[in-house]
């Protein structure tokens, strides 16, 4: 019999079932991976605000946990919303001790999927237009976004992937990021933590990577 393997838990708050759905998904496939370092626990829980879930506990229980998130647009309903988020996170630092990790996409988290098929370097107007890269990435035929958030077919989207679509995923990103940072494209520092204004960006990528490398699956 083999040794067992040491579990490590992760945390995170997340804005909706799609990422909830994913980082599960992730799970499952780090733990069948027969090189892996580690099995891993994902405690995921849908709440928009870090500051109500980070009110329920304390940092003997939860020292670090991420949040995962969207910017949505640079309209500033949507800043102010985005931007809460960072001050609730620098919140739980402050009042609780718990240190908060951000993993935004902008504009959404479709960007982050997408990005397990195929390069999505085009600057986009409206969150809808994610969805003809999403059904060219998953061979999808998807009226609209809501149809491709149902369960059953999010999670066919998902059965569609593998660890090494991850992989990819990462180096999309990493080199959006880099790209982003060559034509120096505005940063914005906010309460700690940073994010590129406009899109295609993200840093979700960078919290996959961390998981992944730590499991030693990368």
């Amino acid at each position: 019999m083999g040794e067992k393997l040491e579990t490590r838990k992760y945390i995170f708050t997340v804005e909706g079932e799609t990422e909830q759905w994913y980082l599960l998904w992730l799970r499952d496939q780090i733990n069948l991976c027969p090189v892996r370092a580690y099995n891993i626990a994902i405690d995921v829980k849908v709440n928009q605000s870090p500051k109500k879930f980070f009110k329920g506990t304390n940092a003997k229980t939860t020292p670090y946990a991420f949040h995962i998130c969207d910017v949505e647009s640079n309209e500033p309903i949507h800043t102010a919303k985005f931007q809460n988020i960072l001050s609730e996170m620098r919140e739980a630092k402050v009042l609780k001790k718990i240190t908060y990790r951000l993993g935004y996409s902008n504009f959404s988290f479709e960007l982050w999927l997408i990005l397990h098929k195929k390069e999505c370097n085009g600057s986009f107007n409206h969150r809808r237009q994610y969805l003809v890269p999403i059904n060219q990435a998953f061979g999808e035929s998807f009226e609209d976004l809501d149809q491709y958030k149902q369960e059953g077919n999010f999670k066919r989207c998902l059965s569609k992937l593998t660890l090494e679509d991850v992989k990819h995923a990462i180096r999309r990103a990493d080199a959006i990021t880099a790209r982003n940072e060559k034509d120096a494209k505005i940063l914005v520092k906010y309460k700690g933590y940073s994010y590129y204004r406009d899109n295609p960006s993200l840093s979700i990528h960078e919290v996959i990577h961390l998981i992944m490398a730590e499991c030693g699956v990368l």
